[in-house]
């Protein structure tokens, strides 16, 4: 929706003010949730300048850090926040989140459980338990963190879509495409689920699925994407002429779809070996 007027938003006073308006938390946090950053930083900019005290104004800049992945910044955020009762348990949250995509998952591991002890509502904290179960492989706990959110976010798009990457690591494909499948009833233009949906397709053979109703120019990362399945479940012919049909392309995936093809063709060579030997 169009930005409300800047002076609208927010007025210099001669001394400062103490807290944010309702119409202004929602202003910044509707900026934040569509994406639309710039505003979001603007408005934000606009209240700091504006000489407002207010701790959600550090929640709210973490969040906006977090979306833009300047992840230093978004810690240092959320740890103003933090300092405030009424904004400690969401500014712990984003904390975990920003260890966590920031490569830092056995820092973020502790605050994220600390995050969900102190507010069990916290699905995006829950989610991003759930991923970092995933990472240490223990798949019990990241069930259980991947239910609590999906419950706690009423199913959404996000948490499905990353249940479902779960699954198709614990090898529990028909549940995956479920999730992925939900994931996009929920939010049709989520890529990682679309993208998630053709890899569980092609990892079950149904390649044809896997590769269909993509654009020429998305083609050849569809034909690698599902070569790459192929192989993964030890179906190396398939693999093969997937990757080829690839290269043909000479897209920008060339040079990935020569390096998967290489390593199909020496599994393949490795695995006939072993069926020789075993004669």
């Amino acid at each position: 929706m169009p930005a409300t007027s800047d002076a609208a938003i927010f007025k210099r006073e001669t001394k400062p003010l103490a807290t944010l308006s309702p119409v202004a938390v929602a202003d910044i946090q509707r900026a934040i949730d569509e994406q639309r950053l710039l505003d979001a930083g603007r408005y934000l900019n606009q209240a700091f300048l504006a000489g407002i005290k207010d701790p959600r104004l550090n929640l709210m800049d973490g969040n906006l850090n977090l979306a833009q992945g300047h992840f230093q910044a978004a810690l240092d955020a959320f740890a103003a926040a933090e300092k405030a009762p009424e904004t400690k348990d969401a500014a712990l949250e984003g904390q975990g989140i920003a260890l966590s995509l920031s490569g830092n998952a056995d820092k973020a591991l502790p605050v994220l459980q600390a995050a969900v002890a102190a507010n069990p509502a916290a699905w995006r904290a829950w989610n991003a338990l759930g991923s970092a179960y995933d990472g240490r492989g223990q798949w019990a706990e990241a069930t259980a963190a991947y239910e609590q959110a999906v419950a706690t976010s009423d199913g959404a798009a996000i948490v499905l879509n990353n249940r479902g990457y779960s699954r198709l690591l614990q090898h529990q494909r028909d549940l995956a495409v479920a999730d992925f499948v939900a994931a996009l009833r929920k939010k049709p233009d989520l890529a990682e689920a679309r993208t998630n949906l053709r890899l569980a397709l092609a990892m079950g053979g149904d390649y044809e699925r896997a590769i269909a109703s993509g654009t020429a120019s998305e083609q050849a990362a569809l034909l690698n994407n599902a070569g790459f399945a192929a192989a993964m479940h030890g179906d190396y012919a398939n693999a093969e002429q997937l990757l080829n049909r690839a290269l043909a392309l000479k897209s920008e995936y060339y040079a990935v779809a020569s390096d998967n093809l290489k390593i199909v063709r020496a599994l393949s060579a490795r695995s006939e070996c072993g069926s020789n030997a075993a004669r």
